[in-house]
């Protein structure tokens, strides 16, 4: 892709540590134990378990960073629209006299 620098190492390792959470975590929530979206409060309601809303708290990091390390189709589109286009001028400067 050429987009990686050393200096992106720290982020890519918090990539990846969101990606390893976010798996660990989904495969605990769909192992049939744990598959409450919801749980009861003490009023008679209810609330989203604290291991739905910390995984889609992950989510939305992972895509967060995902789009900062250019890993998805959508930053990589948006990516190629900011490259400035070169004047016909320094086009026609470029070549030299």
């Amino acid at each position: 892709m050429g987009t990686f620098a050393p200096e992106y190492e720290p982020i890519i390792e918090i990539y990846a540590g969101l990606r390893e959470q976010y798996n660990r975590l989904s495969a605990e929530y769909s192992d049939g134990k744990s598959y409450h979206y919801a749980t009861p409060t003490a009023d008679g309601g209810a609330k989203k378990s604290p291991l739905s809303m910390t995984i889609e708290s992950l989510r939305k990091d992972i895509l967060l960073y995902s789009d900062r390390l250019m890993l998805n189709p959508k930053a990589r589109a948006d990516a190629g629209k900011g490259k400035p286009k070169k004047s016909r001028l320094a086009e026609a400067l470029k070549d030299g006299p």
